[in-house]
């Protein structure tokens, strides 16, 4: 052992070009930039018995997808670290094997005592963070707050110029309201590190929730140049760029958006991504009076054919319903509801029932039936944000209910439900919709 990684805790290997190599890999890592994998591996290669390194690298499988390639790198990891590694070191791969393997709730309460004990180990504690962390996807209804509440805790372990913490301090302020400091803390983290993607990510989010549409689309528009089309979040954060498009009414711009960057076909972002960003925009193409060109709702549900068909993740389940319901799949979405009521009955669902009845909601929504719609998801609304994905992303299912009064002629609570989104956030859509109902 004679390296540190970049938060000064020490590496077992005896390279320190394959140190060079993991340091690097896992900022690209960590900031969702190219390049990752390419010097991950390297480092592997220069010390085959580095185990933080194939753990990095199984990190990186795993977010992309890679399920299986992913497990065998975790393997990997395990014998090389129960050979030569720290106390911390195992601690570490201990928490990704199980993130790995699909033991959620045992990954977070694990990675939570990890982080404790050594805060500055960043590619653990960044598990529970973000929009899809293990907080997010634990169907806690204050996940929210618990990310702020870690954040705020641990601080005095970061210095202001730790770009990768002060940008997840403003990303998890920002998505629990405090929208003014979240996106002040966000813009520091983003000039420390301007080639971060979760950077331009979560700015993009302060943006939008501030309803500061405009400053959105031109953040968006000068850095996603420089991004390559192969970083996962590519299409994601130009989807944030067509909501901000369709916030104004311009559906012609976003649409071209969503045809050049976001749908399924150009897309290099994770599979959750593409399938919720795809439903979503379409989604609300559709519900706010404009027209879905032919053959995009098909070319979502081909995708979806190859992703998620097994249900019990929330935030996929309720996305992959609307995908259903759009297409006329109405034996979809029934089965995925029944599957669903099933693991709410066993406790197997940690959200609960709120994610069956979404779906159930999106089926009636599109069947024109709003009465319906609203008499499922209006005791719900509460519970909504137990599916995870930020409130960017859950806001189509306020939008679901809010149509759904408008639309059943229940004047009195859409315009109470408008009146408390004006409150929190500026809006030119929710403005034109107030302006409907007093007509």
């Amino acid at each position: 052992m004679n390296d540190l990684d970049n938060h000064g805790l020490p590496l077992s290997t005896s390279s320190d070009l394959a140190a060079g190599r993991y340091r690097h890999g896992v900022d690209l890592l960590l900031s969702a930039w190219p390049g990752a994998a390419e010097a991950l591996d390297e480092a592997i290669a220069t010390d085959p018995d580095f185990a933080l390194a194939y753990a990095a690298r199984a990190r990186l499988h795993a977010v992309r997808s890679e399920i299986a390639s992913a497990k065998a790198k975790i393997e990997k990891a395990e014998e090389l670290v129960a050979r030569h590694g720290t106390e911390r070191e195992r601690s570490h791969v201990q928490v990704l094997s199980l993130a790995i393997n699909g033991q959620a709730a045992r990954a977070l309460a694990r990675a939570l005592q990890h982080a404790e004990q050594w805060p500055r180990d960043i590619l653990i504690l960044s598990l529970p963070l973000g929009a899809f962390g293990l907080f997010a996807f634990s169907g806690m209804a204050d996940h929210d707050q618990a990310r702020v509440d870690l954040c705020e805790r641990l601080a005095p372990n970061f210095g202001a110029d730790d770009w990768w913490f002060i940008t997840y301090l403003g990303w998890a302020h920002t998505e629990n309201g405090n929208v003014t400091h979240g996106r002040d803390l966000t813009e520091r983290g983003y000039d420390l590190r301007i080639e971060n993607a979760n950077a331009a990510h979560a700015l993009s989010h302060a943006m939008y929730e501030g309803g500061a549409n405009e400053d959105a689309e031109r953040l968006i528009a000068g850095w996603l140049p420089r991004y390559d089309r192969a970083g996962i979040l590519h299409g994601h954060i130009a989807w944030h760029s067509a909501l901000a498009a369709l916030e104004r009414d311009d559906p012609a711009r976003a649409l071209a958006i969503y045809a050049d960057h976001v749908q399924p076909s150009v897309s290099n972002g994770m599979p959750v991504n593409v399938v919720s960003d795809a439903a979503s925009f379409l989604w609300r193409l559709q519900a706010y009076g404009h027209t879905v060109p032919a053959g995009l709702w098909a070319q979502a549900s081909s995708y979806c054919d190859h992703c998620f068909q097994r249900a019990g993740f929330a935030f996929a389940d309720v996305h992959m319903a609307v995908i259903a319901a759009a297409v006329g799949n109405r034996q979809a979405v029934e089965e995925r509801v029944q599957s669903l009521t099933d693991l709410v009955e066993t406790g197997a669902l940690a959200a609960g029932p709120v994610v069956p009845a979404i779906c159930r909601a999106a089926l009636s929504f599109f069947d024109e039936n709003y009465a319906d719609c609203a008499r499922i998801l209006e005791p719900m609304a509460g519970e909504v944000v137990r599916i995870g994905g930020s409130g960017a992303q859950r806001e189509m299912i306020e939008d679901m209910l809010l149509l759904s009064f408008m639309r059943s002629g229940n004047t009195a609570k859409a315009r109470l439900l408008l009146d408390q989104r004006l409150h929190r956030r500026p809006s030119p859509r929710d403005t034109r919709w107030y302006a409907t109902l007093a007509a």
